[in-house]
């Protein structure tokens, strides 16, 4: 991981990226920064974008891409990160959830 793209404050670090190891499987945690501590709500849908699960390292979508091409799950929220998650073909457009006008996806890949 290229530590010079973490954390600088830079405003093309707009991605909150955390990643969990359990044995072989690699969760990658990502929101979009602005989203970072908002709760997003549509209907009986409440979804709290937490620190504390998605906030270890900030960078851009490249450092995103890194992650999610080691990772077997991702929780992805927001254009930035969703639209990543597509680019590499691991979300199907179809399949995102919009809670409010948030891009929501998660992907699992069975190994």
């Amino acid at each position: 991981m290229n530590r010079d793209k973490e954390n600088t404050g830079s405003p093309t670090n707009n991605i909150c990226l955390k990643t969990y190891t359990q044995g072989h499987h690699i969760l990658v945690a990502a929101c979009d920064r602005e989203l970072l501590g908002e709760t997003l709500e549509d209907g009986d849908i409440s979804f709290e974008v937490s620190a504390a699960f998605y906030d270890g390292v900030r960078g851009d979508t490249a450092l995103l891409e890194k992650h999610l091409r080691t990772a077997t799950t991702a929780n992805l929220v927001g254009e930035r990160c969703v639209a990543c998650g597509k680019q590499l073909g691991l979300v199907d457009g179809a399949k995102v959830l919009n809670i409010g006008a948030v891009p929501h996806a998660q992907f699992v890949l069975m190994l």
